[in-house]
């Protein structure tokens, strides 16, 4: 088992209206808004970073269910809210690297002012969540039950699910657990 640090989400009231944002996206240079990448039937919010082990053991899947789910109309965006000053693998110039070598399918946002995350409730990183085609969350919490060291296999099952109920136009499960991972590297107060 890896030792680390564990961090879970917060779990925001299921119904809360999506954060409206716009934010810099590295790779393309571009400047990004919810509006324009929010998805027809639904949409995934990711937290993520660079350098967290949580979030590297589960890279190849947000990969895979981004692509299995943005055909059904589900827009997909990922955020990194971590202080590139403290954690320089998490600046801009590195996730436009980590972007271009994983192949992300989605959008990978730049939200250097942390505002976002805090807006979102957003706490560790992977931290998901789940909107419906008004932008409600359905779902918030993990991507699956694996984490680094646990044996567990990598299926997004969890998140699958959700994304499976909404496209069915059935209510994602009750039952949501938060997701865990390191926390989100805010900066220190002035």
């Amino acid at each position: 088992m890896i030792a680390m640090a564990l961090t879970p989400s917060s779990m925001i009231p299921l119904g809360t209206p999506a954060p409206d944002f716009v934010l810099p996206e590295p790779l393309s240079g571009e400047t990004r808004r919810l509006q324009a990448l929010r998805g027809g039937r639904a949409t995934v919010v990711m937290f993520i970073c660079n350098h967290c082990p949580y979030v590297k053991h589960v890279q190849g899947e947000l990969v895979r269910l981004a692509r299995d789910y943005r055909v059904h109309g589900v827009g997909f965006v990922a955020i990194s809210s971590n202080d590139a000053t403290r954690y320089p693998e998490d600046a801009p110039p590195r996730m436009a690297a980590v972007a271009r070598e994983q192949g992300y399918p989605f959008p990978y946002l730049y939200d250097e002012d942390q505002t976002v995350a805090r807006a979102y409730g957003a706490t560790c990183t992977p931290d998901f969540f789940v909107f419906d085609a008004a932008l409600a969350c359905v779902y918030r919490g993990r991507l699956d039950a694996a984490t680094p060291g646990n044996g567990l296999p990598v299926t997004g099952a969890d998140l699958r699910a959700a994304l499976d109920a909404v496209l069915s136009d059935r209510p994602p499960a009750a039952e949501q657990w938060p997701s865990l991972g390191c926390s989100i590297k805010f900066r220190e107060p002035a």
